[in-house]
């Protein structure tokens, strides 16, 4: 493993406002923070994920953006009235996707999802990335299904939601491989099955500051993937796969 791609984490800068989520305001995690939690993981490229509490503003990922860099990207919640100018503006600074929030909020909601997926991704290309628990989304099964592109946080978040997760992402959706701290699943299984059933839907991250989790991230969950997936697997976990799906601006060698 040469290099990796850190497909989600957050960064919350003191110097733009966050509001409070179900009693939560998150810790100071500054992009240096970051930089150094994850000095000697072999971090090549990555992807800031706006967060609940972050709700639809977008200064601070403008902001983490130009410090990351061509090799990071983000992914950020705006409201369902959000302009073509405004989308193509975050585009242009590294932007690559909307989030919807179905499990903790701060985002659009899943009444809008089928219109602005498809919307962004017909102005910029993005996709759709849904942070929920995949035992709820049996109602918008086929909606999420025939999205022309979506990616699921944290390994769905509920054993209940594998049968679901499994059926998506044989159907082409990614799957993250992150947030082992919070997920209920059974990870090495749940490893096991995806990439059973989609060899290109696995994509790892680190889900730094591991806000709210059990516990936060560990150098250990990278050496897990290693152990269940073996070589050839990881590395499509660990780069291969975001790299494609995430379209960086630059990419090392």
């Amino acid at each position: 493993m040469n290099r990796v791609f850190d497909t989600h984490f957050h960064i919350i800068d003191p110097r733009f406002p966050v509001v409070e989520n179900q009693g939560f305001l998150p810790p100071v995690f500054t992009v240096d923070d970051y930089r150094e939690r994850t000095a000697g993981l072999r971090i090549r490229a990555g992807t800031v994920i706006a967060g609940s509490f972050q709700g639809t503003q977008t200064e601070y990922m403008y902001d983490a953006l130009s410090r990351f860099g061509p090799t990071f990207v983000g992914v950020i919640q705006v409201p369902a009235t959000v302009t073509d100018e405004e989308i193509l503006k975050l585009n242009a600074a590294g932007v690559r996707a909307v989030r919807f929030n179905l499990y903790r909020g701060g985002s659009a909601g899943i009444q809008d999802l089928d219109r602005l997926a498809r919307r962004v991704h017909d102005v910029a290309g993005w996709h759709a990335e849904l942070y929920a628990d995949a035992s709820k989304l049996d109602a918008v099964f086929d909606t999420v299904a025939n999205l022309p592109k979506v990616s699921i946080d944290h390994l769905g978040m509920t054993q209940a939601g594998m049968p679901h997760l499994l059926k998506l992402a044989e159907r082409g959706a990614k799957v993250k491989a992150t947030g082992f701290g919070r997920t209920e699943v059974d990870v090495p299984a749940a490893l096991r099955d995806l990439a059973r059933a989609n060899p290109e839907c696995l994509m790892f991250g680190t889900d730094l500051p591991s806000q709210r989790a059990r516990r936060p991230f560990a150098p250990s969950d990278m050496d897990l993937i290693g152990e269940v997936l073996g070589d050839a697997l990881s590395q499509r976990v660990f780069w291969e796969n975001a790299a494609a799906f995430y379209r960086p601006a630059e990419l090392p060698q």
